[in-house]
């Protein structure tokens, strides 16, 4: 399984959906050569790369209702409501720590994806060449979401949730000459992405972030593109997508840990039910 890639969409919370995923695909065995994240993917990537599938439910459901991990006040104060410094400091380096050796010894090429606050564009970030504390930055970033968070700096850009600029970095992976993906998706098949009808108060939020504006306002457009894409490698045998089979019951900032918990449950359950389907493809060639 060299050739093959992982592609994981963002989502908040729902992304605990994909911890429960990868706890499957990680029983099963699977490898891939190249993980590219979005948002909360992201960090759900970095935690497989590092050998600690398991870290994902601990530290997105064990800590979600402190209020070092999220706090509306800290927004009032702040303006920002996720403990960014508890999330990417104090867990990772001590609550539950991080395996920086084994993330940055592994061959999987690691990507996290980030939206330019002053562009617009897609930043697809290689951890070649980071530091521990260059990664915490990162990932900070790429769960900076804008209605709640901050841009943030990292080397000479101001970025933040790479969801608004490529939800679902399938195309990404496939430029750099991967054949095969597992996609892991948030939101159930039938899914469309409604335009963005809070233009002005994003300009009233972030007044000094034009990027952000124009890639609010084409967020629809792209992610109808990335969806486009993933059904289409699926036709062809070039991709495995694993969703929730309905719509889910949690949303991008929901945070009892009961309902997290049965949502991680929900999407180990989902992709063993699908193992042997899964199997199958794997052994398939794809065609064309």
């Amino acid at each position: 399984m060299g050739d093959l890639g992982l592609v994981l969409e963002g989502g908040g919370l729902r992304g605990v959906y994909t911890s429960g995923v990868l706890e499957a695909l990680h029983e099963l065995g699977l490898d891939f050569s190249r993980v590219v994240g979005t948002s909360m993917g992201a960090g759900n990537g970095a935690n497989w790369v590092a050998g600690q599938v398991w870290r994902n439910r601990v530290v997105n459901i064990r800590f979600v209702r402190d209020p070092r991990w999220f706090s509306w006040w800290r927004l009032l104060r702040t303006g920002e409501a996720f403990g960014m410094g508890f999330i990417y400091g104090d867990l990772p380096l001590r609550h539950v720590p991080f395996d920086f050796d084994a993330f940055f010894a592994s061959p999987v090429d690691w990507r996290c994806t980030l939206t330019d606050v002053d562009t617009g564009e897609a930043l697809h970030v290689v951890k070649e060449g980071l530091s521990a504390q260059d990664l915490m930055t990162l990932l900070a970033a790429a769960t900076s979401l804008p209605w709640i968070g901050q841009p943030r700096l990292f080397q000479t850009r101001r970025v933040m949730d790479g969801g608004l600029a490529d939800s679902i970095p399938l195309a990404h992976s496939e430029s750099l000459g991967t054949p095969r993906h597992v996609v892991v998706l948030t939101q159930p098949q039938g899914y469309r992405k409604a335009p963005a009808q809070a233009g002005a108060a994003l300009k009233w939020r972030h007044p000094r972030c034009p990027g952000l504006w124009k890639a609010l306002a084409a967020r629809h457009v792209q992610y109808e593109a990335a969806l486009d894409l993933c059904r289409k490698r699926q036709r062809e045998g070039r991709v495995f997508i694993l969703q929730p089979q309905a719509n889910l019951e949690v949303g991008r900032l929901t945070r009892k840990p009961a309902r997290l918990e049965a949502l991680c449950d929900l999407g180990y359950r989902e992709t063993m039910a699908r193992a042997a389907e899964l199997r199958e493809w794997l052994g398939t060639a794809p065609s064309g």
